[in-house]
């Protein structure tokens, strides 16, 4: 089953997909093109691992810890389907990065592995935007680059678990402007959907609702406003989402500046990059 939030006449409300409908509880129907789509869960946290696919590692030439590291965005991030997502002004480096979200549905803490697929609710698609002009100022917190408003679109729906298994070795794609850049499947993780709510949960309490992004495959790459995003994953539906520019720029009274360090550089352009013949977003 999937279920989708919108807003329907004036209201956020839980509907649920029929064919090109969503309709709600009392039986009001709205075409999918006319929706105006809400992130399709609340979490009280979104909590991300930073390396899982394979070839996001081997693009980077590196290699993974010998257990998954982690960073968090907040809930102010959060974003839609045919959500637009900023870039302000002053910066250059904002990366798309197609993921799949895993979505808790009961209180945990403490399982195992073969416990924690058990307390997952359900999936649904994110983009895990990251500005790294700011990579070099957050100190490996990642607050600001994947913390930023707008930086986190979910949806357009919520499929439950019993309805979509990741280990079937689902695909994941993500498109510019009509154009694949990623194309991967879930079998690529390193660590699956289970590893990741059990290793959280050992500390953290997670709670309904709550969400985990699950990595990205190789190829996140810049892009500039007027750029249409999609995340395809089969099984969940396309998220889609429009850069435009912000209407001020990052203030320079305050604060640690955009920068364009080799970090930086790097980071976005995917660690194989040179310093030779590169084509630099406009701003």
């Amino acid at each position: 089953m999937e279920t989708r939030r919108i807003l329907l006449d004036g209201a956020a409300t839980t509907v649920q997909r029929d064919g090109d409908d969503l309709v709600a509880g009392d039986g009001r129907r709205v075409a999918i093109p006319d929706a105006i789509h809400l992130p399709p869960v609340l979490p009280s946290k979104i909590l991300c691992v930073h390396l899982n696919y394979v070839s996001r590692v081997e693009e980077f030439g590196t290699t993974l810890p010998a257990a998954p590291t982690f960073f968090h965005k907040p809930v102010s991030a959060l974003n839609a389907h045919d959500g637009h997502v900023v870039r302000p002004e002053r910066c250059t480096w904002l990366n798309y990065e197609g993921e799949i979200a895993i979505v808790i549905g009961r209180t945990t803490r403490n399982v195992s592995q073969a416990q924690a697929w058990d307390h997952i609710a359900g999936y649904t698609v994110a983009n895990d935007y990251g500005l790294h002009d700011f990579r070099d100022t957050d100190a490996g917190s990642m607050l600001r680059v994947k913390g930023s408003d707008t930086l986190c679109p979910l949806g357009p729906g919520f499929v439950s678990a019993d309805a979509w298994d990741p280990r079937d070795g689902m695909r994941i794609r993500t498109l510019v402007n009509g154009e694949a850049k990623q194309d991967s499947t879930t079998a690529e993780m390193t660590w699956d959907m289970a590893y990741l709510v059990a290793d959280l949960a050992r500390t953290i309490t997670l709670e309904p609702g709550d969400v985990i992004l699950s990595g990205t495959p190789a190829n996140s790459r810049p892009v500039e406003p007027g750029d249409i995003v999609e995340v395809e994953v089969e099984g969940l539906g396309t998220l889609r989402n429009t850069i435009v520019s912000g209407p001020t720029a990052i203030r320079d009274d305050v604060g640690a500046q955009p920068t364009e360090s080799e970090e930086v550089l790097s980071t976005a352009l995917g660690g194989d990059w040179e310093f030779r013949g590169i084509r630099k977003p406009q701003r």
